[in-house]
């Protein structure tokens, strides 16, 4: 039986097209993060990511807003000497942060599809995100420091990378408002739509393109790409060697390579 969610909701809108939609689902709140949502989140994941119909998974919020960020009550919780020891409150920030990895954790590749508000919480979630769309009114905010806070659940680790560190760092210590068009004059996002009906149907085509390729290939490239953004290139190109000289030999990789081979169009038949 399907487990039912608090915070979020699972839909196949079109069956059997190895696309999933993971949605945050507080839309009276904006989709604010609160403790169910992170317990949830991983879950939801792990889910999706071991289950074969599953090809890409695409990541949206309901209602107008993407995500405002982690929820104040959860924030009140965690802060005012109402957590116990410094201690205990460093395994649940250890817990939080582990949620959102959890999106590289997973195989699968996860596009985040972006409209409205996407704030604090909703920037650690979406630069742990594989491939980041939006709509032209969505807005973007590293909130933290307006909350006395260094953001803490993988912003600062990941967004330098996607955006250069001196955007980053901007960002980060003014957490001034910018628009899905900055966003993608940075980098943030590859595209923006004009509209959530045209992000709608963009995202479905991008997830749907990723879909129709071979799964065992998709896995290694998300795979490659997140191990070598932490070594050399000498040591990713390493890495990659020893990855594909064991699926080279495979019988998987044979029959996906055929199965190609039979349905694409001769690249020279106009010639």
């Amino acid at each position: 039986m399907e487990e039912k969610y608090k915070t979020l909701e699972i839909v196949e809108k079109t069956p059997k097209s190895g696309v999933f939609y993971l949605n945050l689902n507080r839309p009276a709140q904006r989709n604010a993060l609160t403790n169910d949502f992170f317990s949830e989140f991983p879950k939801a994941l792990h889910a999706l990511d071991h289950n074969p119909d599953v090809n890409v998974i695409v990541l949206s919020g309901a209602g107008i807003h993407f995500c405002s960020g982690i929820d104040l009550s959860l924030l009140k919780s965690t802060g005012g000497g109402n957590s116990g020891s410094g201690e205990s409150l460093r395994r649940q920030i250890l817990a939080m942060q582990d949620s959102i990895t959890a999106l590289e954790r997973c195989r699968k590749p996860v596009i985040a599809s972006i409209h409205g508000a996407c704030i604090g919480g909703g920037i650690d979630i979406i630069t742990a995100c594989d491939i980041r769309v939006c709509s032209e009114d969505a807005f973007f905010c590293v909130k933290e420091v307006d909350l006395a806070l260094a953001a803490d659940l993988g912003t600062l680790q990941r967004l330098p990378s996607i955006v250069g560190f001196g955007n980053a760092m901007e960002l980060a210590l003014t957490a001034r408002r910018f628009s899905g068009l900055e966003a993608k004059e940075l980098g943030l996002v590859s595209r923006v739509f004009r509209s959530k009906h045209d992000l709608d149907e963009g995202v479905r085509d991008i997830a749907q393109a990723i879909a129709t390729k071979s799964p065992l290939a998709v896995v290694g490239t998300k795979t490659v790409l997140l191990r070598s953004r932490d070594l050399t290139v000498d040591q990713g190109l390493d890495f990659v060697a020893t990855l594909n000289s064991g699926r080279l030999l495979s019988a998987d990789l044979t029959e996906a390579v055929m199965a190609h081979m039979q349905k694409r169009k001769p690249v020279f038949s106009k010639l």
